[in-house]
């Protein structure tokens, strides 16, 4: 799609179009609204010129802005109210989605309804999709470190929808059992530590190579940990404090590569949140790290 005369594969036409429909229910939820959004991002593509086109170096990257920014102003009209889940907002039978029913369980949906159309944008295109922080802020408008607290006050506000706090020694005693799980590569005691609708977020940051979409249910999230911690040479999982918790902190030739932290309620983990980005890391690498028995401060 870079210009008049150029013709693209039909498969990347049809990649392209879900991935805007992937970010559109995200933030809209399912049924036509988020349908509308993405047939209102092409109407716009097509209303430039054939020069603007062609000047447009990806075309990918600007249809998801666009996709980004008119959700955006949806969520943000006053007395907007989006359909709940089972719900459309037409009168029409338009069944929910299935696969965005199986990608996001009923308590994640409620809790996204909750946050503010900002948070809600921050939190959708930064860790659901990985996207770039100048692009975010770009369609959320503010600059990227706003972003960044808002999508961190996007986390806070979905870990509490689901918390009961347990005292710490409760906690440890979880995160130490998760831990020896990925250590024996024993799948079948990692999945009754979780919660049935349990949910992983892989923070990569773009400079590594890690899933760039949250895992969802207590399989599919045992099985994206143990292979992501499958045991390998040099490879050695801690257990440390991050923000006051226990966490898993994963050292490769002494490096520390990912701290994995864990929600937790009725004794089961509810979210988990790997933070594989090099940059957030920056500072649990450093030579002299702090030993004030609190463990590193992680911006996850």
């Amino acid at each position: 799609m870079s210009g008049t005369g150029d013709t693209t594969p039909l498969a990347e036409l049809l990649d392209e179009r879900q991935h805007l429909i992937d970010v559109a229910r995200w933030m809209l939820g399912a049924g036509p609204t988020a349908e509308e959004a993405v047939t209102e991002t092409y109407r716009r593509w097509y209303s430039l010129t054939d020069d603007e086109r062609t000047g447009i170096s990806d075309p990918r990257v600007w249809l998801t802005k666009s996709t980004g920014t008119i959700c955006l102003a949806r969520l943000s009209a006053p007395a907007r109210r989006l359909p709940g889940r089972g719900e459309v907002d037409s009168g029409v039978g338009v069944e929910p989605d299935r696969a965005l029913s199986e990608e996001v369980s009923d308590v994640l949906f409620d809790a996204l309804d909750t946050l503010s159309p900002s948070e809600r944008a921050a939190f959708v295109l930064n860790d659901v999709f990985a996207m770039p922080p100048r692009t975010v802020a770009d369609i959320v408008g503010r600059n990227p470190h706003e972003c960044a607290e808002l999508a961190e006050s996007a986390r806070r506000s979905l870990r509490a929808a689901r918390a009961h706090p347990i005292p710490s020694h409760q906690h440890d005693q979880i995160v130490r059992a998760v831990r020896q799980a990925c250590v024996l590569n024993d799948a079948r005691h990692l999945v009754s530590l979780l919660a049935r609708h349990a949910i992983a977020f892989f923070d990569g940051g773009g400079k590594i190579r890690a899933l760039t979409r949250p895992v969802h249910g207590d399989q599919h999230v045992a099985r994206a940990l143990l292979t992501l911690l499958a045991p390998r040479p040099r490879t050695v999982l801690h257990l440390q404090a991050a923000n006051g918790r226990t966490a898993i902190v994963v050292r490769h030739h002494d490096q520390v590569a990912a701290v994995i932290s864990f929600d937790i309620a009725d004794q089961r983990v509810t979210h988990v949140w790997a933070v594989l980005n090099p940059d957030k890391l920056r500072g649990w690498n450093r030579p002299h790290p702090p030993t004030d028995g609190h463990g590193g401060v992680l911006d996850v």
